[in-house]
């Protein structure tokens, strides 16, 4: 195997082709044969990242080009999981910067660069997308090169390569004007632009693990970044945390390197190489594996905080322990725990009576993957409102503050600073970006932004792009007013029937249909009023022997409104909870009993 090696991570906004430019890059260098069926995106290997189209897990491949072994790193584009993202630059000595030749640098093009660049990684910069008949790439090579200036880029990182690129069809030229035949010139690029890590062999064995996942025929596998040294397998290593305490002490059981999209096992690996190891039990993410005489752990950049917050506590509805297998909190805690110690841009901490349980994480987002996840593993449980997580300092109250790019059509923008401006935003900056769009950045309390992507998407008739990015911290902007009609709350336990439904329909919108099953307390709908409204919707018709044409009106029945997991947890109150199961999401009460809710509105107010 070639010791010529380039480590290289490509990072990009979210749907900016970062992972269809990676499946051509493949499929060109020759990882596949001719006759063999390939998926499309084949880096986004689990169920949620191929049903959404989204990175979630930052994972590494492998190919060969002219003798030289190319590692690359498929990184996440979403701001929720931009942990993964910083802690990955650690295993580069080059990044490839992804922008869309229309759309132009976003919000977390700027946070993945900022990252990039403070560790002095060199990039390059491709312009996909070109055949998009909005594309406008000479504007955005003058945008990206703008964000560099502004992000203190040296004069070394600023005299960055452009290519223009198509993943998809899977070509990239340096010049609009030559031949647009294959991705050939960007892995030459990759070659002559990328420095060969720069390492120490002599020194005894050291990496810093990144990436954390298990393997059901391995165990807990860690991935990282040989940074000195060799190691053979069954070499004796130690695990040092960023104090320098040692974790637990183990044998590298496996060594793996990964070779396209599978690990191979090897014998030996070296300084540069990224490896996959097993073996050990208890050592984590910025953890150093290293040889037993060392002492100095390798440095590890500090996560950005969790900045929202979850309640998940047992499911203690009337419908409890019907559709899954996992229902009581011991199982719950478990799963959480380990969630946290696999994922560091999560938080975890549970009441004294261990109940019940506060994730924190990055954004909705974030927490919804995890809580969709577990759904899927068979976890029945309930989950509060989303809040944020404030901080105290000298005496004042600080909270986090997003900063908000929404592009529009200029007919809508009005509406949009209306309600940005309702929600204690304070409009930065505001530009026409071409072909009837505005760009309007924002810097708002991430407060406020709670439960507003429904609106957004309403008031711009589904033509409205939002992103969101973590700015800071600043001192608390008073109360954000929330805009939201009252609950229909089913009064009674059984299955909808459609005559009731239908005699309700004028009270508001329905969120369940013919022969849902409700229980009291159970919200099926939104009140057309502010209050909430206590409804029946079990009632069937009262049927006599007498039959006149006329008083058989047929039923007709208006679609439930469909609503994700992310949608439903913003769209609570804070007396309110989402039940969610295997099979079902549903909107509940706090207290299920009208008496006790009363009790709680009084103590409330």
């Amino acid at each position: 195997m070639s010791r010529d090696i380039r480590n290289i991570a490509i990072i990009a906004h979210v749907d900016h082709g970062k992972t269809t430019l990676i499946d051509s890059i493949m499929k060109q260098s020759g990882m596949f044969r001719e006759n063999q069926a390939v998926d499309e995106r084949v880096m986004d290997s689990g169920d949620l990242e191929k049903e959404r189209g989204i990175t979630i897990l930052a994972k590494p491949t492998s190919i060969q080009w002219n003798d030289v072994r190319i590692n690359i790193i498929d990184t996440p584009g979403h701001a929720d999981f931009g942990g993964e993202v910083e802690r990955v630059l650690h295993m580069a000595d080059g990044v490839i910067l992804l922008t869309d030749a229309a759309e132009g640098p976003m919000p977390q093009t700027k946070f993945v660069l900022g990252k990039a660049l403070a560790q002095g990684l060199r990039p390059i910069v491709i312009i996909n997308k070109i055949d998009r008949p909005d594309g406008r790439p000479e504007e955005v090579v003058d945008e990206v090169f703008d964000l560099f200036v502004s992000l203190d880029a040296n004069d070394e990182q600023l005299d960055f390569p452009i290519m223009y690129a198509s993943g998809r069809d899977g070509w990239c030229v340096s010049d609009l004007d030559n031949p647009r035949e294959n991705l050939h010139p960007l892995l030459d690029l990759i070659l002559t632009h990328v420095q060969k890590p720069q390492v120490e062999e002599g020194k005894p064995f050291a990496m810093l693990a990144t990436l954390l996942d298990s393997d059901p025929f391995l165990g807990r596998c860690l991935t990282g970044r040989v940074q000195h040294g060799s190691a053979k397998v069954n070499d004796t290593v130690k695990a040092l945390n960023l104090n320098g305490e040692t974790v637990e002490s183990g044998r590298l059981s496996k060594l793996l390197m990964f070779d396209g999209t599978e690990r191979v096992p090897v014998e030996e690996v070296h300084a540069g190489d990224i490896i996959c190891i097993a073996g050990l039990t208890k050592a984590s993410v910025a953890d150093t594996i290293c040889d037993p005489q060392v002492t100095e752990p390798l440095q590890s950049t500090p996560i950005d905080p969790a900045t929202m917050s979850v309640n998940i506590t047992v499911n203690d509805s009337p419908f409890a322990g019907k559709e899954g297998s996992k229902v009581t909190s011991t199982m719950i805690r478990d799963r959480l725990m380990s969630e946290a110690e696999v994922n560091v841009a999560i938080t975890y901490t549970e009441s004294e009576d261990k109940d019940s349980f506060e994730i924190g994480g990055r954004g909705e987002l974030q927490l919804g993957v995890l809580i969709e996840t577990m759904r899927r593993e068979g976890f029945e449980l309930t989950v509060s409102r989303p809040k944020v997580v404030i901080k105290e300092e000298d005496g004042q109250k600080l909270e986090p503050i997003e900063e908000v790019i929404i592009d529009v059509d200029e007919e809508y923008a009005s509406s949009v600073v209306d309600a940005m401006n309702r929600r204690k935003a304070e409009m930065t900056d505001m530009r026409s970006s071409g072909a009837g769009k505005q760009r309007i950045t924002f810097l708002a309390p991430s407060r406020g932004l709670i439960g507003y992507q429904s609106k957004f998407l309403t008031d711009t008739r589904g033509t409205g792009i939002m992103n969101r990015l973590f700015h800071s911290y600043a001192p608390y902007k008073g109360d954000v007013p929330q805009r939201r009609n009252g609950a229909l709350i089913s009064t009674d336990q059984g299955t909808a029937v459609a005559y009731a439904l239908f005699n309700l329909q004028d009270r508001g919108s329905m969120f369940v249909g013919h022969q849902t099953p409700v229980y009291g307390g159970m919200i099926v709908g939104e009140h057309n009023r502010e209050n909430d409204l206590e409804v029946n919707v079990l009632k069937g018709k009262q049927l006599t022997n007498v039959r006149a044409s006329g008083t058989d009106d047929a039923v007709k029945l208006t679609p439930p409104r469909k609503m994700s997991l992310e949608d439903m947890m913003s769209y609570i109150n804070e007396d309110e909870l989402l039940e969610v199961t295997p099979q079902s999401l549903r909107l509940r009460k706090k207290f299920l009993c009208p008496h006790e809710r009363k009790k709680a509105s009084r103590a409330a107010s």
